[in-house]
């Protein structure tokens, strides 16, 4: 018999964790932007739990700017969704209601823009993924060619880009004589705030100077670090999420145990207590969103790019290799020495943390998956702290590895012969440029350390690491991982 669909909490198992307040007296003060998974695990839990613990009337309205599947289940479920908590002992589940509507901007443009122009909208959250914003990564400015930005900028009062959305709830505030939202940037950018606020600012003053003016002098844009590994949800997760609760779930999500989020704490219009549900608020974020960036981040790409190439599918599968082991934690001490002091934070305490959740039997996080937008990770990840090593006179063996596997998964074929598609906002232009090329290991690192703005010199003018870089290559070009493990100095 079918289970009936998860649209209220009665008579759920008392096994399954839900809101410990009344729903009806939420009020839709939180708008978030992007309902993926990552939001559905991190963002909403820390808000549903704030109010269950401290109160407050935070209700969320999320949108999505293109897809409807996440906003049509979670319309059907009146916001309800289930979040499976998994662990190699086993899997908990809650049931989660900070979502009280659901919006599709793709059929509903103007509900956005009149949404984000409320006085009832008091902060704005996104998880985007980083390619959307339109952010120029040679002058860390907006990409006025970016299609969204593009067409923005054409038609400013009709937004369909997330940059051109945000300015225009802004205008009708400021029209109206209405305070302004805090914009949240919830998405793995360095420096998320500041990069909004440029974004927000460039495009606002192509529009109107003085509203321009009038941003810089009133929003806030705080900056975050988010950290909880949340794969894509499969047919597994959707069933036993209705095994567990006895309910038909098709927003249901999967994660792991740990959750963090670092928030610097500056809001115009006040912001639910997310510190009573665990979020830390501290004046300054960057010490501990490079320590994510370059300690986690950075060795999830390791492992998705290399990993992909050994044929494991999840990292859980890397991470059961003991010599793959051995070179992630090789490459958390490496990324570590580039770190400056993280306050409460111990460096080795949270490899181990680190070590622990990528090796759960539970979580089947796909190395296909994290590896996609290389060339809007690998600044951040890779390629900084990477330089940083090389300029102080410190081994970046890991790193060469760890770009070499991007080259070689930029060939777009497995060790079989597979075809797969990059997933990359530069995509063609990679394969523009590998596909005329001999493939050897000095032509294909030629080519692809050559693409513009990705690369800075302090790399490809090092004549030694390059050399790594292309051995690395020499040896992955031929299937050979076990080789490439065994060449870098752990």
């Amino acid at each position: 018999m079918t289970a009936p669909l998860l649209t209220n909490l009665d008579g759920l198992p008392a096994a399954v964790s839900v809101p410990a307040y009344d729903r009806s007296t939420l009020r839709p003060g939180i708008v978030h932007i992007g309902p993926g998974a990552f939001f559905r695990a991190h963002t909403a839990i820390y808000t549903d739990a704030a109010i269950g613990l401290a109160g407050g009337d935070w209700g969320i309205t999320t949108v999505s700017l293109r897809s409807t599947d996440t906003v049509d289940a979670l319309t059907a479920q009146n916001g309800l969704y289930s979040v499976l908590v998994r662990e190699t002992e086993g899997t908990e589940a809650r049931v989660v209601g900070s979502v009280i509507s659901a919006l599709a901007a793709s059929r509903e443009p103007e509900n956005l823009s009149a949404l984000l122009a409320s006085p009832q909208t008091r902060i704005v959250t996104l998880t985007v993924t980083e390619k959307a914003y339109g952010l120029d990564p040679l002058t860390g400015g907006l990409d006025r060619s970016h299609p969204d930005v593009a067409a923005d900028l054409a038609e400013p009062s009709r937004p369909r880009g997330v940059i051109g959305y945000l300015v225009e709830g802004l205008a009708r505030r400021r029209s109206a004589g209405i305070a302004p939202f805090t914009p949240l940037c919830c998405d793995n950018l360095p420096s998320n705030g500041a990069i909004l606020k440029r974004l927000v600012l460039d495009f606002a003053a192509e529009r109107d100077a003085g509203l321009a003016e009038w941003i810089a002098a009133n929003v806030p844009f705080p900056s975050t670090m988010v950290d909880r590994i949340t794969p894509a949800s499969t047919d597994k997760t959707l069933s036993d999420a209705e095994r567990i609760t006895g309910r038909r779930d098709l927003a249901a999500v999967e994660t792991e145990p740990f959750s963090q989020w670092v928030i610097e704490d500056a809001f115009v219009s006040g912001r639910p207590d997310w510190g009573k549900a665990g979020a830390l608020f501290v004046a300054d974020v960057a010490p501990y969103e490079k320590m994510k960036l370059r300690m986690l981040n950075g060795a999830h790409s390791l492992i998705a790019y290399l990993g992909f190439l050994a044929g494991h599918e999840f990292v859980r599968d890397a991470m059961a290799d003991p010599a793959f082991a051995a070179l992630v934690r090789a490459h958390m001490r490496a990324a570590g020495k580039t770190l400056d002091p993280v306050p409460g934070i111990d460096l080795d305490v949270y490899a181990d943390q680190l070590a622990a959740r990528f090796a759960n039997r539970a979580i089947a996080h796909r190395t296909y998956q994290i590896a996609m937008d290389g060339t809007q990770k690998l600044p951040q990840r890779l390629v900084e702290p990477a330089a940083i090593l090389l300029e102080r006179g410190e081994s970046a063996s890991t790193y060469a590895l760890a770009i070499a596997a991007w080259m070689r998964y930029g060939l777009g074929h497995d060790r079989n012969g597979k075809s797969y598609d990059l997933r990359d906002p530069r995509g063609e232009e990679i394969a523009a440029r590998v596909r005329t090329i001999t493939p050897s290991a000095q032509a294909i690192s030629a080519a692809l350390f050559a693409l513009p703005g990705l690369f800075p010199s302090a790399l490809t003018e090092n004549a030694g690491w390059r050399a790594e870089v292309e051995q690395q290559l020499a040896f992955l070009l031929t299937g050979d991982v076990a080789s490439a493990i065994r060449a870098v100095n752990i």
